[in-house]
């Protein structure tokens, strides 16, 4: 999301209640994610080293003392993902170049295409997280009206939005000088992200 919507998160985040670290870890349910790989279209180049992860139910949100977007918000400040922001999906097809992204389902269902219209069209509900290595080729297909997803970014990295194939080559090249991140949104440093992006081969 553009940096006003980051800035107005933030803003939030500075009067809301968040759970303690202990309180955290018991709402984290352990989880190993799914692994999809998606190739260059021609369109969208996705991401020729690191697979999409899909965590299902990996947040318990039915806690009365915070909603459901504060635990999400607050587990990935935890484990270093940061610049976040609450809001759906573009229902467009875009990618970033420069940084991989982090997607909790707070609230609501959802059905998301990834790896572009060539790619697969994910069913997602509350609970559920969605790790998009740079490249890789994202839109909102549809969703539930109370639909709210919380979205964040690792340490390393620029924000940037691609829609037009005009812009392919350079961001091929940026794409292939990203690199992993230090921690899993979700598990944090000793998470399934840092073993599953470590060697990996693209695949159809």
């Amino acid at each position: 999301m553009p940096i006003k919507d980051q800035v107005k998160n933030f803003a939030k985040k500075l009067v809301e209640h968040h759970p303690d670290a202990a309180t955290l870890r018991g709402l984290v349910r352990a989880r190993k994610p799914a692994e999809l790989h998606f190739r260059d279209d021609g369109i969208v180049p996705n991401n020729p080293k690191f697979p999409v992860l899909l965590y299902r139910g990996a947040v318990n949100l039915k806690s009365r003392r915070f909603p459901p977007d504060v635990i999400i918000d607050t587990l990935f400040d935890t484990n270093g993902w940061g610049r976040s922001w609450r809001d759906t999906v573009y229902d467009f097809v875009h990618y970033h170049s420069q940084i991989h992204e982090v997607m909790g389902v707070a609230r609501g269902t959802a059905r998301i295409e990834c790896g572009g219209i060539k790619g697969r069209i994910l069913s997602v509900k509350a609970g559920d997280v969605l790790v998009l290595p740079a490249g890789t080729g994202h839109r909102l297909i549809e969703s539930s009206r109370d639909f709210i997803v919380v979205g964040a970014y690792p340490q390393d990295g620029t924000y940037d939005e691609c829609t037009d194939t005009r812009e392919r080559p350079d961001a091929v090249k940026r794409i292939a000088k990203v690199r992993k991140p230090k921690t899993d949104p979700v598990a944090g440093p000793g998470g399934p992200l840092l073993r599953s992006w470590r060697t990996v081969r693209p695949r159809s």
